[in-house]
């Protein structure tokens, strides 16, 4: 399946922003998907995940209460809200699709889009 994030920005800090994840495939509907993303000199990290029936969501303890994921299996598309935006946000977003039921760690996700910046100025 082949993803495209979109969304990213400059937004100054306690703003927001919303991602979205698409493809053209159907079978988007059917894989769990994922938002990671990875700061400069920093390594690639989880932030959020939903399930292919939205039953199951899983959040970094770092977005917990400002970031909520959501998505709308009839337009393949998986959004990430993302609320009261700090600086530490800044980062280059990416989704990813999944095969497992709930996934949190990269190496459980097989597709990968290309990045989108999001830039949260102080």
């Amino acid at each position: 399946v082949q993803l495209q994030a979109s969304g990213g920005g400059l937004v100054q800090a306690g703003g927001l922003l919303r991602l979205s994840c698409t493809a053209s495939e159907r079978t988007f509907s059917t894989y769990t998907i994922g938002w990671f993303r990875q700061a400069p000199g920093k390594e690639r990290e989880f932030v959020a995940a939903i399930s292919w029936s939205m039953v199951n969501t899983e959040y970094a303890d770092s977005v917990k209460g400002r970031f909520t994921i959501s998505r709308d299996n009839v337009k393949n598309t998986v959004y990430l809200q993302m609320n009261s935006l700090k600086p530490e946000d800044t980062a280059i977003y990416y989704c990813a699709a999944s095969n497992e039921r709930i996934a949190t760690m990269a190496y459980e996700y097989a597709y990968w889009g290309q990045g989108t910046l999001v830039t949260v100025s102080s």
